[in-house]
């Protein structure tokens, strides 16, 4: 099944699927040595591979996965970073994914884009469980998912090998649809 991302507005964010177009903001942030490790990915080397990633993301849909979000900070219209449910399985289960350019990092952008990503996942897509990885060592997103009171399940030893071949532990997060209407109190 294709699924359409939907366009989605909050007060400072618009989150709509991520386009070629996009590649000279992302590159901005993403060939910047400690942004992609952080997030399980190798620094962009040039404009050119960032666009290739960028199809990558679009071909995700050819799969059976949603696609990516590009998060535009409204003031200045400026692709800030990406956002993805992936790891898709329909009626199942997603898991979610963020990066943001450092300049935009303690604002809370990362927390009000992945809200709108999440009440989608579990009004529209209908799933079951969000799962939600960050590693030991990146205490930023571990506080994004306490922030998005997330609840925290331990941590999976050994449960991420980097593309430089270094292994790493998870702290591992997630969100069912048991608790998701208590959820959207918090």
């Amino acid at each position: 099944m294709f699924y359409d991302l939907p366009v989605m507005e909050t007060p400072r964010l618009l989150l709509r699927e991520i386009s070629v177009d996009d590649y000279k903001d992302m590159y901005e942030y993403a060939h910047l040595s400690f942004v992609g490790p952080v997030a399980g990915w190798e620094p962009h080397r040039t404009p050119t591979e960032t666009k290739t990633i960028i199809q990558m993301f679009l071909d995700k849909k050819k799969y059976g996965q949603l696609g990516v979000f590009a998060i535009i900070y409204k003031a200045n219209q400026k692709m800030i970073g990406t956002l993805e449910l992936h790891s898709f399985i329909r009626g199942f289960k997603a898991e979610l994914g963020y990066t943001i350019h450092p300049d935009y990092w303690g604002m809370g952008i990362a927390v009000e884009a992945a809200r709108e990503a999440i009440k989608w996942g579990f009004e529209t897509l209908e799933i079951k469980r969000l799962e939600c990885s960050t590693f030991t060592t990146n205490p930023r997103s571990r506080r994004v998912c306490e922030k998005l009171h997330l609840t925290y399940e331990g941590i999976k030893k050994k449960g991420y090998m980097l593309y430089d071949g270094t292994i790493h532990d998870l702290y591992c997060y997630a969100l069912t649809d048991d608790d998701y209407d208590k959820w959207k109190e918090s």
